[in-house]
C-alpha cells in the first residue's frame, strides 16, 4: 500500500457516526458553557442593580429642631409689648445614607410673624452613616413691638418658626463624594 492510499482511505459508517457524535457533544458542551456565562452575567447585573438602587442611593439628610426650652424670659408691658428670652434648642441631623454626611457651617433663623427673632450658628461637623447626630445651641430671642405680639403674650402662646439650609457632602461607602443639599 502506498502512503497516499493510507491517507485518503474513506471512513466507514462507524467512524463517521463517532466523529459526528463527538462534534455534537462538543457543541452541546459549548452551548451549555455559553448559557452558564449568560446566566452568570444576568445574575450579577441583577445584584448590582439591587445594590445601586438601595445602598448606593443618596437620600437627603433631615435637619430638625427636636426640642426647645426658654430661660431668662422678659416680657414687656401691654402698652409696649416686647419679648426677650434665651432659648436652648436641641437640633438633630438624621443621616439615612450608607455613608458619612459632612455638613458645613449653618445658620438657623427663628421667626415670629415673618420677623427675625434670633439666629443660631451650627458648626461644621458630620453625621455617621445610618445615624442621628444631636447637638444643642443657645439662641437669644428678641422681639420688638408687633401688632400680634401683645395678644399672643396675653394668651401665653408665642408661635415661633425656624428656617435653615444645611449644605454638605455624603461620602458613600466605596464611592467618591456626592453633593447633598437640604
Amino acid at each position: 500500500m502506498t502512503p497516499d492510499a493510507v491517507l485518503s482511505h474513506p471512513r466507514n459508517d462507524a467512524e463517521s457516526r463517532a466523529a459526528t457524535a463527538t462534534g455534537e457533544l462538543r457543541r452541546k458542551k459549548f452551548k451549555k458553557l455559553i448559557l452558564y456565562i449568560v446566566l452568570f452575567a444576568i445574575f450579577h447585573t441583577g445584584i448590582i442593580l439591587i445594590f445601586s438602587f438601595t445602598v448606593m442611593k443618596v437620600r437627603t439628610p433631615n435637619f430638625r429642631l427636636r426640642s426647645a426650652a426658654l430661660t431668662n424670659v422678659i416680657v414687656g408691658t401691654t402698652a409696649n409689648p416686647s419679648f426677650s428670652a434665651t432659648m436652648r434648642a436641641e437640633l438633630a441631623v438624621r443621616n439615612n445614607n450608607f455613608g458619612r454626611y459632612k455638613y458645613r457651617n449653618t445658620t438657623v433663623e427663628f421667626f415670629y410673624g415673618g420677623l427675625t427673632a434670633g439666629r443660631a450658628n451650627v458648626r461644621s461637623s458630620g453625621a455617621n452613616w445610618r445615624s442621628t447626630r444631636r447637638f444643642e445651641v443657645e439662641v437669644d430671642l428678641n422681639l420688638a413691638a408687633s401688632s400680634q405680639l401683645a395678644s399672643d403674650l396675653r394668651d401665653g402662646v408665642l408661635a415661633l418658626s425656624s428656617r435653615a439650609q444645611m449644605k454638605g457632602r455624603v461620602e458613600l461607602v466605596w464611592v467618591d463624594r456626592i453633593q447633598a443639599l437640604h
